[in-house]
């Protein structure tokens, strides 16, 4: 019974997780500041270089391939003022609800306090952990390619 209610609880968060990105206006995201900005520790996002990401992160699930009437394209084809000011706000708001799922997942913790429950909240939080990854190495490649095309953030 756990399982059931920790699947159909991570369904419903999901799907509110997503609207509620989907909602988010752009002029709300500042992605110079924190908690969207790139650390100096993450190096630029050098760091994400290192871990491999540009081999996997193709593999990643990807909302704008799966409903593309629904989410931008992830592709800038050309490079427009527009399309590079939406895919650096859209870095911010998939890394939000990838932050906010791997938090609602912890609720699993009480929905099946048992081992199975226990691994099923580590395995659905550390699912969550690539696609942030992804954001936060995009991002800054992004915001330098912004800044050489002298694209200014709204």
């Amino acid at each position: 019974m756990g399982l059931l209610k920790c699947i159909v609880y991570l369904a419903v968060t999901g799907i509110a997780v997503f609207i509620f990105g989907r909602l988010i206006p752009y002029d709300r995201i500042c992605e110079e500041k924190p908690p969207f900005r790139s650390e100096p520790w993450e190096q630029d996002g050098r760091l994400y270089d290192k871990l491999g990401i540009r081999r996997w992160q193709g593999l990643l699930p990807d909302m704008s391939r799966i409903l593309p009437w629904v989410m931008p394209a992830k592709s800038l084809g050309t490079v427009s003022e527009d399309s590079l000011r939406t895919m650096i706000k859209e870095t911010c708001i998939a890394e939000l609800c990838h932050d906010i799922l791997g938090l609602t997942g912890l609720y699993c913790l009480i929905l099946w306090p048992a081992p199975g429950g226990c691994l099923l909240t580590l395995l659905y939080c550390l699912t969550n952990v690539p696609f942030i990854l992804v954001q936060r190495w995009n991002r800054p490649r992004l915001l330098r390619l912004a800044r050489r095309t002298g694209v200014t953030a709204e």
